[in-house]
């Protein structure tokens, strides 16, 4: 059986990723912070797929509760995928209003937290330390290529950090049986704009998109299922933008 954890999955990309990861004959650990009912209610959507899924609360910020979310799922099998997708984006301003607090928030879930998930699951797929290898996919933006000027570039040097670090590790664990990559969304139907305060961001910016419309989690979730899956097989250090070719 092949355990796959999915952090901040019980909405948007995360969601999308793991009810496809679960029609695909995962076994599924929904991550979520507080969206417990959403969880649960995504597991049950897996399940009624035929698939199998396991819902555990965790601050994904928390390296108590990292450590406690990965001997769950050590109780339920071996870990062989991890999609780092929890991240966190706060109302749109210039660097000169942002605060302290913000930026550690920022980091602490975009970076940190990542860092932290992955070197768990690393202890545990690492051929050179016992495992039997694996695949990372970490959930990046577009924003760490553009910067995101004027609206949030804390969130995008917090993304960029977060490609630095992809690009890093694949080398790293590359002779361990881990790959590691990433995807780049942008403009994606997904309530992290509200989050930002402008709910109808995509509306305004689509003109601007060759497209022409905003992307669907459900397209950002086929992109991160083929980096997990053997169909990418020497494919290591690498982004797929989804961006509707901005």
């Amino acid at each position: 059986m092949k355990i796959i954890l999915v952090t901040g999955a019980s909405r948007g990309i995360g969601a999308a990723t793991a009810l496809l990861a679960g029609k695909k004959g995962y076994h599924v650990i929904v991550n979520y912070l507080n969206s417990k009912t959403e969880a649960n209610q995504l597991v049950s959507k897996i399940s009624a797929c035929g698939g199998t899924a396991t819902a555990i609360q965790a601050n994904v910020t928390s390296e108590t509760e990292i450590l406690d979310l990965f001997s769950q799922i050590d109780k339920i099998g071996h870990l062989t995928d991890l999609v780092n997708n929890a991240g966190i984006l706060e109302p749109q301003m210039k660097l000169s209003g942002m605060t302290g607090g913000r930026l550690d928030r920022i980091f602490k879930a975009n970076v940190i937290g990542p860092f932290l998930c992955t070197r768990e699951a690393i202890k545990r797929m690492s051929t050179r330390l016992g495992g039997t290898g694996g695949s990372i996919v970490n959930v990046s933006s577009q924003a760490a290529i553009t910067g995101a000027p004027g609206e949030y570039i804390d969130y995008a040097a917090s993304k960029g950090a977060l490609d630095s670090f992809t690009r890093g590790l694949a080398r790293e664990v590359a002779s361990e049986g881990i790959r590691v990559n990433g995807v780049r969304p942008a403009y994606i139907h997904t309530d992290i704009h509200a989050a930002g305060g402008e709910p109808e961001r995509i509306k305004r910016l689509s003109s601007r998109i060759p497209l022409k419309r905003g992307g669907k989690p459900e397209e950002v979730a086929e992109a991160i299922l083929w980096l997990l899956s053997d169909r990418s097989s020497y494919s290591t250090g690498t982004f797929i933008e989804i961006t509707g070719g901005m």
